[in-house]
């Protein structure tokens, strides 16, 4: 484990990488030894130092193909922040991020806390309404070279997230059998099925309410929790127009200036 000294120091990098977008070498590199609960205590730092309202959270690493690149057998999470949050008819500025992607989700707007020791179907009564979403994901490792300790130390390379206007009961919807058109420019860019996501996005919502609770973090009522892409991630270009289409779910879309 690193020192605590050490944590912090590893915090400011990442904390100026964004602010100044210019992003920096992997972690590993300079800190072979660093962990997977020293990256998570690093998150944590900067996750204090916004002093934003936690507005939810997001699963990365829950597909098999993505794990596997890592060379982890388990998903990683990072917070969504209320001011992460953004709106379908506002242009967002590209340039303001290092290496911004998109990726297509099936949103949980959360109708109670959900308790560390829940499954699949507890998950589910406990869920307002499955959202079609966007997750925008960046970097602030150089050129997305990240390992493990990387992402999750990098708020597990999220920067914001959209939702759309859809709002679906799990009962009237199997968040097992969501097919996701993401379109760019008004060309099919990626395809992909909710069961993608650990074979059950509900599935990765349940991991999640287990994992946070061993830092001290719940997820509660009101929470977004993005559980996993359902395509690969996308490029994000200046002047691009993204719509996701979500079978029964509807659809959402994020653009940028040019």
């Amino acid at each position: 484990m690193l020192s605590a000294e050490t944590r912090e120091g590893l915090a400011e990098r990442l904390w100026r990488a964004e602010r100044d977008r210019a992003p920096i070498p992997p972690l590993v590199e300079s800190h072979p030894d660093i962990d997977v609960v020293d990256a998570y205590e690093i998150q944590l730092i900067n996750i204090r130092r916004r002093d934003i309202a936690v507005a939810g959270h997001k699963v990365g690493l829950s597909s098999p193909a993505m794990q596997q690149m890592v060379g982890v057998d388990e998903p990683d999470y990072g917070h969504l922040l209320a001011d992460m949050r953004l709106a379908e008819d506002v242009p967002i500025d590209a340039r303001a991020y290092c290496y911004p992607r998109v990726e297509v989700e099936v949103g949980f707007l959360l109708a109670e806390d959900i308790p560390p020791d829940c499954d699949e179907q507890g998950v589910l009564e406990r869920t307002e309404a499955l959202i079609p979403s966007i997750e925008l994901i960046d970097s602030r490792i150089r050129d997305w070279r990240i390992g493990i300790a990387d992402t999750i130390a990098d708020n597990a390379s999220s920067a914001g997230y959209v939702l759309g206007a859809q709002r679906v009961a799990p009962a009237e919807l199997d968040p097992r059998g969501i097919d996701a058109v993401l379109h760019r420019n008004g060309e099919v860019v990626a395809e992909g099925r909710s069961d993608a996501v650990l074979g059950n996005p509900a599935t990765a919502v349940a991991w999640l309410a287990n994992k946070v609770a061993g830092f001290g973090v719940r997820l509660r009522a009101g929470n977004v929790v993005l559980p996993g892409s359902c395509t690969r991630a996308i490029d994000l270009r200046p002047g691009d127009v993204f719509r996701a289409e979500f079978t029964g779910l509807g659809t959402v879309g994020l653009t940028a200036k040019p």
